[in-house]
């Protein structure tokens, strides 16, 4: 049984949460709820829970505000929220788990798997990337989790991603390089405001790395880093495009 604390200022919410839990998650056990900071920090010390369903706005603070008062976090979070797209994308890049208001039962039973699998020594790692990228939206930058750590990168230092089934290679600036078992497109929709597209079905590159297009031998894009990238006939046309407003 997963100890599991509703931290919520709107009492609708909690009810809603509760019944949903209650009638079809029987691994969560639901010990306390709070309406906010100062009772979130409280049902938190006296209940020890080992997962927070919690809200990001209330009325006497938000759950960075919570989240700063705590000596130790030894619990998995999910935030349930009705903020606005850039703060969701900021949730994404930290590789953090959120459910949307009002909450359907699908996506509450993914999020509460996902949670009983994530590593609890990995979360400060992932709440500092979080609110570095809700306070700095133009400077993100993306966690990611690999079989063995999280790593946080900047995105202006990923030069490309490579698709492998569903598995990911992320070749960064440094040299380095990082694999996650998750598909390309998850990481896609995340990047492309940032500069990055996807030139064929396995390679999605960061245009500033990009150093020259070859036409020859049907397209080929040659990075900063001398790497050879194939353009695919159907994104051919896109580039030249995006090249002809440069």
């Amino acid at each position: 049984m997963i100890r599991t604390i509703i931290i919520d200022d709107e009492e609708n919410n909690r009810i809603r949460l509760k019944q949903m839990i209650s009638e079809n998650f029987p691994q969560i056990s639901l010990v306390g709820e709070a309406d906010g900071v100062t009772t979130g920090l409280e049902a938190i010390a006296n209940l020890n829970p080992e997962l927070l369903l919690l809200d990001i706005q209330m009325d006497d603070g938000n759950a960075f505000d919570l989240l700063k008062k705590l000596d130790s976090i030894n619990f998995k979070i999910i935030f349930v929220t009705a903020y606005e797209e850039y703060a969701l994308k900021a949730i994404k890049f930290s590789a953090l788990d959120y459910l949307l208001k009002p909450v359907v039962i699908d996506e509450l039973g993914v999020a509460l798997a996902k949670a009983e699998n994530q590593i609890l020594a990995d979360l400060k790692l992932q709440l500092a990337s979080l609110q570095t990228n809700l306070q700095t939206p133009k400077n993100k930058t993306l966690a990611l989790r690999t079989s063995e750590r999280i790593y946080l990168l900047e995105v202006n230092n990923i030069i490309r991603c490579e698709a492998d089934r569903n598995y990911t290679y992320f070749f960064v600036n440094d040299q380095k390089k990082h694999i996650v078992s998750q598909p390309m497109k998850e990481f896609e929709d995340i990047l492309k405001e940032f500069g990055f597209i996807r030139i064929h079905k396995s390679h999605l590159i960061n245009m500033s790395f990009i150093e020259s297009f070859d036409k020859a031998d049907g397209g080929y894009v040659v990075l900063k880093d001398k790497t050879q990238i194939p353009v695919s006939r159907r994104k051919k046309n896109e580039l030249m495009e995006i090249f002809g407003r440069l």
